[in-house]
């Protein structure tokens, strides 16, 4: 029986972002735009899965209907786990990604390349108006390159290279990533979780 897709507005403001995971999604998910009126929430929680509950209660507050959003952190070894919550904002306010890129790689300058292991980490979150939530977690394992390849993808693509891949980075792969990215990983389990809930009721 085909089921109807879920709606579900995106606390994302990020258009990459956005189209990622309407990629990912499919038809599972209806992904509605978020209120234009509706400011940047501050992301100040201490763990991924904080700041990912902070955007998804701001928007579905604003929007009066469940709402989904995100967040992911690149957890560097060689780094201690940093830039971790801080990802988005690695070279400070306002970073562009090829400024967050270039610190990374600066960094990591003269780590050898069997010590640039780390791994993208992605928590998924639907919030509902009733205050009931769907968590969902992602992780890929990989390592940093010496260089930025690839026009693809944004972020940190052109640097991560994923153990489970052919050694190009994800900016390499173009939709390919998508198969084992920590963002197709968290909100496909997502959607099973909220396609268990709808075969339940």
């Amino acid at each position: 029986m085909h089921r109807v897709p879920v709606p579900l507005v995106a606390a994302t403001a990020n258009p990459d972002k956005l189209a990622e995971i309407a990629v990912i999604l499919g038809g599972d998910v209806e992904l509605l735009p978020r209120p234009v009126d509706l400011g940047e929430v501050v992301e100040d929680g201490e763990t991924l899965e904080d700041n990912a509950r902070l955007k998804a209660v701001a928007v579905c507050s604003a929007a009066g209907a469940a709402a989904v959003s995100d967040d992911t952190g690149l957890e560097v070894d060689a780094l201690g786990g940093a830039p971790g919550v801080h990802t988005a904002r690695f070279a400070g306010e306002g970073a562009t990604y090829a400024d967050n890129v270039a610190r990374l790689l600066r960094e990591l300058e003269g780590v050898a390349p069997g010590l640039r292991t780390a791994r993208f980490r992605t928590v998924a979150l639907v919030h509902r108006p009733d205050g009931s939530e769907v968590v969902a977690t992602g992780t890929i394992e990989g390592r940093i390159a010496e260089e930025a390849t690839g026009e693809g993808g944004f972020g940190y693509d052109p640097v991560f290279v994923p153990v489970e891949g052919d050694g190009r980075t994800f900016a390499e792969m173009g939709d390919e990533k998508h198969a084992l990215s920590h963002r197709g990983r968290a909100f496909r389990a997502l959607a099973r979780r909220l396609d268990g809930e709808a075969a339940n009721r």
